[in-house]
Parts: structure tokens; C-alpha cells; sequence
């Protein structure tokens, strides 16, 4: 499977990381620790791609982020 940029933020209300991969739109987890996060990230790629497949949809390539603003 392929490997896509992950991005993680800390939550400070909610005091949960929240996990998104940005080239499958509206692909988000979160826990409250990193790895929880990573864990259920992993999970939610996993569920992205089947269903974009049962869908027929394109599966979008992952990018390389050189470039990323803060």
C-alpha cells in the first residue's frame, strides 16, 4: 500500500492530536495521544481506499511535501 504524507496537529479544547492525509480528501482521525492518532489514521487510509475502490473512484497518488508552511 502506499505511503502518504501524514500531517498532525494538536487540539488544545478538545486536547486530542488530530491526523490528516491531504491527498485523500477528508481522510482525518484522531487520539489523544500521537500514536493513537497514527493508529486510527492507519485505519481510516485503510477504509478511504476500499471505499474509493467499491466506488470506482481514482485513488490519488501520494506527494512528496518539501515545502510545507507553518
Amino acid at each position: 500500500m502506499a505511503e502518504y504524507s501524514i500531517f498532525m496537529q494538536y487540539d488544545p479544547q478538545d486536547k486530542i492530536y488530530v491526523a490528516s492525509i491531504p491527498e485523500l480528501q477528508g481522510c482525518m482521525a484522531h487520539g489523544e495521544t500521537k500514536e493513537q492518532a497514527l493508529k486510527e489514521i492507519d485505519i481510516a487510509k485503510e477504509l478511504w481506499i476500499e471505499t474509493a475502490r467499491e466506488d470506482g473512484l481514482p485513488i490519488p497518488e501520494p506527494h512528496l511535501f518539501s515545502n510545507v508552511a507553518v
